[in-house]
């Protein structure tokens, strides 16, 4: 059968970013059964053994409590689970000296729900037939965001400068503070601190600076913190959680061990959290309630944000180091190749400058070694210029083991010189 879609099917029938290389990387994996592969693409955040236990001994006390039927058995409130929003707004309000109510706080099925109840709240087309866009500051940034407007032509991103440091073969993404604008035209600004894929955590005075330039208009930004403090403080460099009258401040627990209950956390101005409440109630009733009542007891009691900080960061922090000093030794010095400041999240970020070769190319050049990143160029939606350095970059992740990332890296290493010596041959 082949039902007749709406424009709106159509666009939401796709597969955008880098959900369409899942497909030839699951397919890679399926054929390779028996062959050496280090898949070095996922996102899915490892198990860890104390994160497991203390969501296990969440569960434990749900289920031997009298709370249980309610929270199962019945339908609840679409704001989210009064005990969850409770214990966000105490732990929020001690920690960072806030004064927040039930009224602030809203909880959502994942933070990708929540970016696209907002991205077409606030941004598309207004009752005036009026474009208001949706701008990331900063490209590239969460591949995610290309596919949350129903209006496509909605999303707009800007190129960032780059502080590169040569003699180190490090860079580092900054906003383009002399290209970016927000005008009556913007409906919110949007990007993740710290950043997937790259790793940059955007400092304190650059997000102040991008909320003073948007709050004369009244519009929203929002500030995907799902890799960061309090948890699951994915973060290996000094940042402060910024709120205030437009910020729109977004969590998600997926990274801090719960990515298949999908709880996501959005807290900000009554007013905005009221529009996203109401998008909520029409589109789902309410979030999911089991995953809610867990991990009320988790941020309650103080455990989350302990194990965010003494074993969910150190792990990562750790396998970024392998990754770090496994490239210094094994890629040549006189390449022109160049890794993110390891800032955050759980993903390395290695542009190679003038590469001779598409990322694609690439990509699948290190598959005949048995080695899969993910290419670059599905992480920068919403930027429409053309720009040779998003078919340089490649996305490896840090769920692999200690000796997945060493041997991944230097096969990786071997074919970049390979690649830069056959040109050079070529020419």
């Amino acid at each position: 059968m082949n039902p007749a879609l709406t424009k709106f099917g159509v666009q939401m029938s796709k597969l955008t970013g880098v959900r369409a290389i899942m497909k030839d990387i699951n397919e890679t994996l399926r054929a390779g059964i028996g062959q050496e592969l280090m898949n070095l693409s996922a996102g899915n955040p490892l198990i860890l053994p104390e994160v497991e236990q203390l969501w296990r001994d969440c569960t434990a006390e749900l289920l031997s409590s009298t709370e249980y039927g309610e929270v199962v058995c019945r339908y609840g409130y679409s704001k989210g689970y009064s005990p969850l929003i409770e214990a966000i707004a105490k732990d929020f309000n001690k920690r960072y000296g806030l004064n927040l109510t039930e009224r602030n706080i809203l909880i959502t099925p994942g933070s990708q729900t929540l970016y696209f109840y907002a991205a077409n709240v606030f941004g598309g087309y207004t009752t005036n037939d009026e474009l208001k866009q949706i701008v990331l500051p900063l490209s590239p940034d969460y591949t995610g965001y290309g596919g949350v407007s129903l209006v496509p032509e909605a999303l707009f991103a800007y190129k960032p400068t780059l502080d590169i440091d040569a003699s180190s073969h490090r860079f580092k993404y900054r906003p383009d503070f002399s290209q970016l604008s927000i005008t009556e035209n913007t409906g919110c600004v949007l990007f993740s601190r710290p950043c997937n894929p790259t790793g940059n955590v955007i400092t304190d005075e650059e997000v102040e600076k991008i909320a003073a330039l948007a709050a004369p208009l009244n519009v929203p930004v929002l500030i995907d913190s799902a890799y960061a403090p309090p948890f699951p403080a994915l973060n290996y460099t000094e940042m402060t959680p910024t709120f205030g009258e437009n910020i729109l401040h977004c969590m998600s627990l997926s990274k801090a061990g719960l990515p298949g209950e999908r709880v996501g956390i959005a807290i900000g101005n009554e007013k905005l959290i009221e529009a996203l409440e109401c998008f909520q109630a029409n589109a789902s009733l309410h979030s999911s309630r089991y995953g809610q009542a867990i991990a009320a007891r988790a941020i309650d009691s103080g455990e989350l944000a302990r194990i965010s900080e003494t074993v969910i960061r150190p792990f990562y922090k750790n396998k970024f180091a392998v990754l770090e000093s496994t490239l210094e030794a094994a890629m040549p010095k006189n390449l022109p190749w160049f890794l993110h400041r390891g800032e955050g999240a759980i993903f390395g970020w290695i542009w190679l400058q003038d590469l001779p070769i598409s990322d694609w190319d690439f990509y699948q050049q290190l598959k005949k070694v048995g080695v899969i990143v993910v290419p670059g160029n599905s992480f920068f939606p919403g930027l429409h210029e053309e720009w040779e350095h998003k078919h340089q970059c490649f996305r490896i992740s840090l769920t692999g083991s200690d000796e997945e990332i060493k041997t991944g890296m230097q096969r990786f290493a071997q074919v970049a010189q390979e690649v830069y010596q056959g040109a050079t041959v070529n020419a």
